[in-house]
């Protein structure tokens, strides 16, 4: 069973200057839209329901946008976006002993997002069900 060290979620949006107001005012217009971004954010700011959620995950919650993802969240992002992606530890063995090493695994993407219906408590469960899928197991987890 691999073991999630990180979770990390992309936003379908730019983290720009320029991209957060495009963003915004695209999603007032109803022209721009982000499951994930109805998860983790209010109007103006971060949700405190998403903020309580990710403070009980026993692994850090990481965050990009499309435009600041590292190489390997974009090769393992890809085209979709908005998700949830696991990091997951291996051991690979040498002559020098085993070293961690880790891959990335897409766990929710866009439309399980949106199913979440903007609720960061059904992020959290979808994350849960998605880990126990692929054999994976994320630390604390416990949810029914």
């Amino acid at each position: 069973m691999g073991h999630i060290t990180e979770l990390v979620g992309v936003y379908h949006a730019n983290g720009s200057w320029w991209g957060e107001i495009t963003y915004w005012v695209g999603a007032r217009m109803g022209t721009a839209h982000c499951a994930l971004c109805d998860i983790t954010h209010g109007t103006f700011r971060r949700k405190a329901g998403w903020t309580a959620c990710a403070d009980n995950l026993s692994v850090p919650f990481t965050t990009f946008h499309l435009d600041d993802r590292p190489t390997d969240v974009a090769a393992a992002s890809g085209d979709a976006t908005p998700c949830v992606l696991a990091r997951v530890a291996r051991s690979t063995s040498g002559t020098a002993g085993a070293h961690p090493a880790s891959d990335l695994v897409l766990l929710v993407g866009p439309e399980d997002l949106e199913a979440c219906a903007g609720d960061p408590e059904r992020l959290v469960r979808a994350v849960w069900d998605a880990a126990r899928r692929h054999g994976l197991e994320l630390p604390g987890a416990a949810a029914g």
